[in-house]
């Protein structure tokens, strides 16, 4: 991921069965990302979280983890594995937590790029 330079779509499902995710992302030493970076999630319904315009901690990514909003908590937070996280409300976003815990472990993730 980190050679590409196109948006990227990625979706998590943590082990309880909550499915949600992002577009955007790249590895970076300092947040990044616009106005269109949105969150996303299946909780049961579609629910999209755009941005609130609070703040501009829309994507930090880096070799130890990669976190999404913040200013209070991360809208949603992975280790560098990607095998943990966790999830709260974020003022970047506005979100309702992501996962049913606050911490979760994820069971899928899945990402696409997205190409001209």
């Amino acid at each position: 991921m980190a050679e590409v330079d196109s948006p990227v779509l990625l979706v998590v499902k943590d082990m309880h069965k909550k499915v949600y995710g992002f577009l955007h992302y790249q590895v970076s030493k300092y947040c990044y990302g616009t106005g269109e970076t949105f969150l996303f999630s299946f909780n049961p319904d579609f629910q999209v979280y755009k941005w609130s315009g609070v703040n501009s901690y829309f994507v930090s990514g880096n070799w130890d983890s990669l976190q999404l909003g913040g200013g209070g908590g991360f809208a949603l937070w992975l280790d560098a594995d990607l095998y943990r996280g966790s999830s709260f409300s974020s003022p970047t976003f506005h979100n309702a937590p992501l996962s049913t815990n606050e911490d979760f472990i994820v069971q899928d993730l899945e990402v696409w790029t997205v190409q001209n």
